[in-house]
């Protein structure tokens, strides 16, 4: 018999707050985190805002030292799994750290590191790059640097599945708890790609929104007038653990993990298909045991690309048939913006707060809706809705398909 999986810690840095309860305040009230870059000269991009971290402090949690060798993402991740750990409360109780594993990914790693490190070899040569280089741009190090910090030692390792990576890492960690081989696992993901050559790269394949003249507004999922997504960066981690282990150490529960699923399109690198997005859906519903009218809310991957979105809407038609006029959808990417391999992991903190709370977040920017995507997006309102079941999809580049299921605990 699979054991339970519930959510008993969770830390979020993004572009709409540094710690939970900000991030969800802001998002709920439709608070856009996306402005004009400020970290590099934007002249000659074609795009030139992102979803930047404001005000973001490591103190505390890294020294200096050590922040000097390791790439943003990283940081990121340090931080947002130090909070997930305390909110847990893990640290003040007796657990095995042998049945204690992380899971954290990132689609593209460090990939500002990669960047200066090129430039210092090409002016400088080979003997000016850093010893600290490549432990401090791969993308498994979220995980290897909070395995040393608090001493971890079940499994470790990250996923690099484009937007899905998130997803994928949760939907592992879920299955490692079912099968009773960890107690706990961290799971999430971290990206850092607003620099000069992720702004320049993204643009190049015409992903980006190029809105420069009202960035708050350029992420415009579902409507007629989106354009491509906003980038943007940060980090999200869950604390996953089996739910036996929780209630016997006084855990709070914010909700309980109950399915996941991954699938692939195998048709295009970056175009989507409606097939592969739907069997995510129905095979996440499928491992959670789930009927299709129980799902009450579902927070889209959302991205404001042409293709995309509707894509999804198509497929969210197809999954759920008639009960798909009934569904409560949003897309917190309106606010957030798009942060490739950690969008899962932020938007799986708020499809859990959104069952936990009883709130729908909004899609904010929504001024005139895409007629070919008529469902119900939350447009631009919170709404208050008791819910029950939620469902978080992740799709990104190469076909890579991802969706996870919560319910409220009881």
């Amino acid at each position: 018999m699979k054991k339970r999986v519930v959510v008993t810690g969770m830390g979020i840095v993004s572009p709409v707050g540094n710690d939970v309860k900000s991030a969800w305040n802001n998002i709920t009230n439709g608070i856009s985190g996306i402005d004009n870059i400020t970290r590099f000269d934007t002249t000659n991009h074609a795009t030139k805002f992102a979803g930047e971290l404001k005000n973001f402090s490591y103190e505390g949690i890294i020294d200096d030292k050590d922040a000097r060798r390791m790439d943003l993402f990283i940081r990121y991740g340090l931080v947002a799994g130090s909070q997930a750990v305390i909110d847990s409360g893990i640290e003040n109780s007796n657990i095995d750290k042998n049945r204690v594993g992380i899971i954290i990914g990132s689609g593209i790693g460090g990939l500002e590191s990669i960047q200066n490190t090129a430039i210092e070899l090409t002016q400088k040569g080979p003997r000016r790059v850093s010893p600290f280089f490549i432990t401090g741009a791969i993308g498994n190090m979220v995980a290897g640097n909070l395995s040393i910090k608090y001493g971890y030692k079940g499994v470790n390792y990250g996923i690099v599945s484009a937007c899905a990576t998130g997803n994928h890492c949760i939907g592992d960690a879920l299955r490692y708890i079912q099968q009773g081989e960890f107690d706990i696992i961290l799971a999430g993901g971290a990206e850092a790609p607003v620099c000069e050559v992720g702004v320049a790269g993204f643009n190049a394949c015409r992903a980006l929104s190029t809105r420069n003249d009202d960035p708050k507004t350029a992420s415009r999922p579902w409507d007629k007038e989106r354009d491509g997504f906003v980038i943007g960066e940060g980090s999200a981690v869950l604390v996953l653990e089996e739910y036996e282990h929780a209630k016997k150490r006084g855990a709070k529960i914010y909700a309980e993990l109950v399915g996941y699923a991954a699938t692939a399109d195998a048709f295009h690198l970056t175009a989507p298909s409606v097939d592969g997005p739907l069997r995510s859906m129905q095979n996440a519903l499928n491992n959670a045991e789930i009927n299709v009218d129980e799902v009450d809310y579902i927070n889209a991957h959302g991205t404001s690309t042409p293709l995309g979105d509707l894509n999804e809407a198509n497929a969210t038609k197809a999954c759920f048939n008639q009960h798909a006029k009934s569904l409560s959808i949003s897309s917190t990417k309106s606010m957030t913006g798009h942060l490739p391999g950690a969008a899962s992991a932020v938007e799986a903190i708020f499809t859990v707060l959104a069952i936990k709370e009883n709130i729908v977040p909004p899609t904010i920017n929504i001024f005139n809706q895409d007629e070919a995507c008529d469902l119900d997006f939350t447009a631009n309102t919170a709404k208050n809705k008791t819910i029950n079941v939620a469902i978080s999809n992740s799709f990104g580049f190469g076909g890579v398909n991802s969706t996870i299921a919560f319910k409220k605990i009881v």
